[in-house]
């Protein structure tokens, strides 16, 4: 059985929740990602943080990224996937939210993210055409 730990792209980092968002921006560029999870005090997942969060949420509002913190943009519940999850718990968590980036943990850890295309190249044609269309489809 494939599970997430076999399909994610291990060494994810996370971001406080108090740190700002250009401090955000900063880790993105150097990681080569869109995406980060952010932790609140106790190490635990508040949420995602993507590079379009930051621009049409803070920049296109007006805001300054270096007075908005993670915490102040995330928003609803964060979903995640535990390691030992199966491609196909993977998929459904995936297509039932509408998200494009889970987390992975173990315990109580976040220990990689599971992109669309890292799920993709474990789905057949049929699977990846299911999971366009419902993760793409207009809300």
């Amino acid at each position: 059985m494939t599970t997430a730990k076999d399909i994610m792209h291990p060494g994810a980092q996370w971001i406080p929740a108090h740190e700002t968002l250009d401090r955000a921006a900063q880790m993105m560029r150097n990681l080569d990602v869109g995406a980060l999870p952010v932790a609140d005090e106790n190490e635990r997942l508040c949420g995602i943080v993507t590079d379009r969060d930051i621009v049409v949420r803070c920049v296109a509002m007006g805001h300054d990224p270096a007075e908005v913190t993670c915490g102040e943009i995330v928003q609803g519940t964060p979903r995640w996937i535990a390691a030992d999850a199966d491609v196909g718990a993977v998929l459904e968590e995936m297509q039932s939210h509408q998200i494009r980036r889970l987390p992975v943990i173990e315990n109580k850890r976040l220990v990689g993210m599971i992109s669309e295309a890292d799920l993709a190249q474990q789905l057949s044609d049929e699977q990846l055409k299911a999971f366009c269309a419902s993760v793409y489809a207009a809300s």
